[in-house]
């Protein structure tokens, strides 16, 4: 929408919410955190945004709750936009907090405008960016149709960081090679080089696997393609309707579990007395249509 919201121009849905700074993440907290009689708070907020009873429930715990409904909503919704924000604001009757930050929305905005009028590459029309046309999508992994007839289809695809490549090896032991005969994707095995990986990616998680398994570890954490590939596949399916998305824990964690991930039913391979059922567990979970 061409807001209305202000007297600008700008095209706020096309915006996302990576462009609010923390100025302005500070105002919001500030006008949504406190509990108000007459006035919609954060809650009514993150119930707008999708957020379910249980979820909210668990933000009362931090200290800034607008924070971090704010960032996980953009973490994990594809209409996670500014123009999506305002209308949001103003559903839950709270116009008062868009005309306080209407001026400091507005030069935020202008300011990823511009830096992503600066980024932008000048190319000439033969030089192509790095994603792919559709015809590149074929052939794409060992066993692919260079034709593109009958493209390979995976189980789940295996999140991981490559110093946690000693699980999947075992995970390839228990759930392919087994009378699981589970199909997994995993990219340095499967997947033939020579193509930008952010469009392999998005191409195996959204079309090729029917899941996608997240091996969360502390190493995990720092991958920037991990959580790419974490953040891509909650897009597809907010609030885990579809139970798409599956984290497992094989290993103590000294870091804290991604707040991302914490409202999905974890797969523990740390815990003892489930540790006899986690095989089994994972393997059912995965051969569900």
């Amino acid at each position: 929408m061409a807001v209305s919201y202000c007297s600008s121009t700008i095209d706020f849905d096309s915006i996302p919410l990576t462009a609010l700074n923390f100025t302005v993440r500070k105002k919001l907290a500030l006008y949504l955190n406190p509990k108000h009689v007459s006035a919609a708070d954060w809650t009514a907020l993150a119930e707008a945004m999708g957020f379910e009873y249980l979820e909210i429930k668990n933000y009362e715990q931090y200290q800034n709750p607008t924070k971090m409904i704010l960032e996980n909503w953009q973490g994990t919704s594809t209409q996670a936009t500014v123009g999506k924000l305002l209308e949001m604001l103003t559903a839950v009757e709270r116009v008062d907090v868009i005309s306080d930050l209407q001026g400091p929305i507005e030069e935020d905005c202008k300011k990823y405008l511009k830096k992503q009028l600066q980024e932008q590459p000048v190319q000439v029309p033969e030089v192509d960016s790095c994603v792919p046309k559709t015809l590149e999508m074929n052939g794409i992994t060992i066993d692919d149709d260079p034709s593109g007839h009958m493209p390979e289809l995976f189980d789940a695809f295996i999140c991981y960081c490559h110093r946690d490549i000693d699980f999947v090896h075992e995970m390839i032991r228990q759930l392919e090679q087994t009378e699981c005969k589970l199909k997994l994707c995993v990219f340095d095995r499967d997947v033939l080089p020579g193509t930008c990986v952010w469009s392999i990616t998005s191409e195996l998680i959204e079309k090729r696997c029917k899941r996608m398994v997240v091996i969360i570890s502390d190493d995990y954490l720092d991958s920037d393609a991990c959580d790419f590939q974490t953040k891509f596949a909650l897009s597809l399916c907010p609030g885990a309707r579809s139970k798409r998305l599956i984290p497992v824990k094989y290993k103590p964690m000294k870091k804290k579990f991604p707040s991302i991930l914490r409202f999905l039913t974890l797969c523990d391979y740390t815990n003892p007395c489930t540790t006899s059922w986690f095989w089994g567990r994972l393997a059912k979970a995965l051969s569900l249509p």
